[in-house]
């Protein structure tokens, strides 16, 4: 075969695979129908030296007329191309490659492209496809009568069909779930974009939206200034809305989205969000206000009733400097309360909004954390009390560092932390009107030592220092000694041992580890115990999980003291069919020195712990996990002279392809001290089941027993197959703590794969 003749298969091949896959239109999701490639696809995807495969039953060279024929059965394959065709030829004085007869091309992607027949010439400038179907990796399709590229800028489509979703296995010619048709699609290769003439949305086969034309940006725009898919939103005292967003792409690092929603009964609600992208993070800002129509819809004496215009500005940035530090801010500025939370403003709606300010640094070996706060509660109070009496804290630094060689063949670690708060109101006995500054730091050695026999002994040393300083009230109904305007410091030395005898117990078909833990540690009292503030140390829950705590207060501000034994042990059990067990059991015991529990402090921390007594409650745990999907744990904390309950927590999951269940119960025995003079128990439930393939059912309950009243309730229902998901729910919540403006809410959501979503308001149910 002449070398000549050669080139021109190889000429023709080529010239066929990528007048096939130019012609085709790749698919992408916004545009929902097309683009088409400056170069040659299959030109710039394979390499030179690629092999080219070429058969079919006959192969005609007429050098007269300058023509190159294959015929019957046509392969080519050329760098992971396939094509099949019956008839390609090759016309060299034309220029026009011509291919009739099932063309078929699969692109290295995985994406299939048929046609009846196809003219185009060899430099891909115009050409004409007929019967076009294209079938992608993702299961996205489109056909179209016929497909021709004009003057090698435009692709055009006549009656063009797109859809995500797969064709019906029973009924193939079954319109889909949704489809887009257009009379024309017009893909410009120089203004990069796509024109949908006639071009309606059609659901079930029933057209639900037509317009004149549609112009959206081809997939090599990354970014398109335009609207967006509208939001949905409902709320009891707001009305139905319909949010309206329009994109801006102002440069290639910053873009905004501006939002006007309508309320039917508080009018229109605007928002604008600015993002800007750097080298080293991206921040953004962004603002909201309305002009309410109706302010009397609202309770009265409310912050949502108090004044027509409300809005809000915030703004968050977060930078990398180096691979080590990190900072970054989350802040918001609102007219009043609780405008945030009574319109949803994303990001922001929550009842307590946190502003923080932070700088993070990470080392192989220490770590370093400074950060800011302001807590905006959004509660409607028309005063604002509770924020008020919320502490701004400027700043609280955590440092932490291991020893990167061993000290005396233990590790030694130390800890820092400095916290400075202002609190310009006083919130009673548990945050005092003023200013704190307090400044910790521990430095701690332990070394484990592997005795004969398995038992495994660890000694630890531990010294610790705190200095204050104080401006802050006096608490007036306070009885005990208290420091409020000084500088006292404090010091806690500890030294302490612990024994652990591991047993492990192998049967048959199962393995099992019981191991007795026995813990002491020596230490002075806690100095001014009870006579200081105490902001980060308020929360205290003994159980099982902290049973082995070294000092088992929640922060810093107190401090575990006195000599005190832990005693207990820990059970985990693994059987060869999947199912495990696992178990804490123990009791701790003051020894000598002052008790910190069971001395009060101004919020009672210590108070029906069940530590502050010499012998503390008995507290066990004990979990279960089945490989049928069911999981089941229950701690419990019992009295240790009557053994009567004091808390209890049960927790149940149970999971499978077809339901999804979990069940939590709490219960804690009355605290007067703490304003609780009865039994306080909830239980709470989310559960999922999916009725077939596609249709789901779903919902949550929180429920106050004692109360006998509803917290929050939720249902709702969703469909999800390939190309389209549908959820709607209900939700509504009850908090005789706080004065919401909504207490239901409607919430949903419809997304059509590949073409984008809708939105109904909240769609969170959980």
């Amino acid at each position: 075969m002449a070398v000549s003749d050669r080139r021109n298969i190889r000429r023709l091949s080529v010239a066929l695979l990528t007048s096939v896959a130019v012609c085709a239109l790749s698919l992408t999701a916004p545009a929902a129908f097309a683009q088409t490639a400056q170069q040659s696809p299959v030109s710039a995807d394979v390499s030179e030296d690629a092999k080219l495969l070429l058969a079919a039953n006959e192969l005609v060279y007429d050098r007269d007329a300058e023509r190159v024929i294959a015929n019957g059965a046509v392969q080519i394959n050329y760098g992971g191309y396939q094509m099949v065709a019956r008839q390609v030829v090759y016309d060299q004085k034309t220029g026009r490659v011509t291919a009739a007869g099932n063309i078929e091309l699969v692109e290295p992607t995985g994406n299939r492209v048929y046609a009846d027949s196809l003219d185009v010439t060899d430099n891909f400038s115009d050409g004409f496809l007929r019967a076009l179907r294209i079938e992608t990796n993702d299961n996205t399709r489109l056909v179209a009568e016929s497909a021709e590229r004009v003057g090698g800028t435009q692709m055009i489509l006549h009656k063009g069909v797109y859809t995500a979703c797969l064709p019906c296995a029973e009924n193939p010619s079954k319109p889909p779930i949704w489809q887009v048709k257009a009379e024309r699609v017009i893909q410009d290769g120089e203004k990069k974009t796509i024109r949908l003439e006639k071009a309606r949305f059609e659901l079930f086969g029933h057209s639900i939206a037509t317009l004149p034309f549609v112009v959206v940006p081809d997939n090599t725009v990354k970014r398109k200034s335009g609207f967006l898919f509208p939001e949905f939103r409902s709320a009891e005292k707001l009305g139905f809305g319909i949010a309206v967003p329009y994109y801006v792409a102002i440069a290639p690092d910053r873009d905004a989205t501006i939002t006007a929603t309508g309320y039917t009964s508080q009018g229109v609600l605007l928002e604008g969000e600015v993002r800007q992208r750097f080298e080293k993070g991206d921040a953004n800002i962004r603002v909201a206000g309305i002009s309410q129509m109706d302010t009397e819809g609202f309770t009265a004496g409310t912050s949502d009733a108090d004044q027509d215009f409300r809005g809000m500005i915030a703004t968050k940035g977060d930078f990398k400097i180096n691979s080590r530090w990190a900072f970054g801010w989350d802040v918001m500025f609102q007219s009043d309360n609780n405008f945030a939370r009574t319109y949803g403003i994303e990001d922001h709606s929550s009842s307590t909004n946190t502003n923080v300010v932070y700088l993070t640094g990470v080392g192989e070996r220490n770590f370093f954390d400074m950060r800011g706060y302001y807590f905006d509660i959004q509660d409607a109070d028309l005063n604002s009390e509770a924020e008020k009496k919320q502490a701004t804290v400027l700043p609280t630094i955590d440092y932490s560092y291991y020893a990167p060689e061993l000290v005396a063949g233990g590790q030694l670690s130390g800890t820092l932390n400095f916290t400075s708060l202002s609190r310009f109101s006083s919130a009673g006995l548990s945050g005092l009107k003023g200013n704190m500054n307090r400044l910790t730091g521990e430095v701690e050695w332990q070394r484990t030592y592997d005795a004969p026999g398995g038992l495994q002994i660890t000694p630890l040393l531990a010294a610790r220092g705190d200095a204050y300083g104080l401006s802050m009230d006096a608490p007036g109904s306070y009885s005990g000694d208290f420091t409020s305007n000084d500088a006292p410091t404090r010091h806690m030395l500890t030294a302490g041992v612990e024994a652990r005898y591991p047993w492990l117990i192998t049967a048959g078909n199962s393995t099992h580890i019981i191991e007795p833990i026995a813990q002491i540690y020596m230490r002075n009292d806690e100095v001014l115990a009870g006579g200081l503030p105490n902001e980060d140390a308020q929360s205290m829950v003994f159980d099982a999980t902290n049973l082995f705590d070294r000092d088992k207060f929640s922060g810093f501000d107190r401090v575990e003291g006195g000599t005190r034994a832990n005693v207990g042990m820990r059970y985990t059990g693994s059987f060869d069919n999947g199912i495990g067990l696992r178990a804490i059991v123990g009791q701790s015991y003051h020894l000598a020195g002052q008790n910190s529990y069971a001395t009060d402090d101004l919020v009672y921390a210590g108070a029906y712990s069940g530590l502050e007594t010499d012998v503390s409650d008995y507290v066990a745990m004990a979990g279960i996990d089945l490989p049928m999907g069911i999981s089941a744990s229950a701690s419990v904390r019992l009295d240790e002279k009557t053994l009567e309950v004091q808390r209890t927590d049960i927790g149940a999951s149970y999971s499978t392809n077809r339901m999804t269940t979990s069940l939590t119960f709490t219960q804690v025995a009355a605290q007067p001290d703490y304003g609780f003079d009865e039994d306080n128990q909830t239980v709470s439930s989310k559960s999922t089941v999916k009725l077939n393939e596609t249709w789901s059912v779903f919902g949550s309950v929180n429920y106050d027993i004692d109360a006998n009243s509803f917290n929050r309730r939720s249902v709702g229902i969703s469909y999800e197959d390939e190309c389209t998901t549908f959820s709607i729910g209900y939700t509504d919540k009850y908090d005789p703590n706080a004065e919401t403006a909504n207490d239901w809410t409607i919430g949903g959501k419809l997304v059509f794969r590949t073409l984008g979503e809708i939105n109904l308001s909240d769609t969170s149910f959980e």
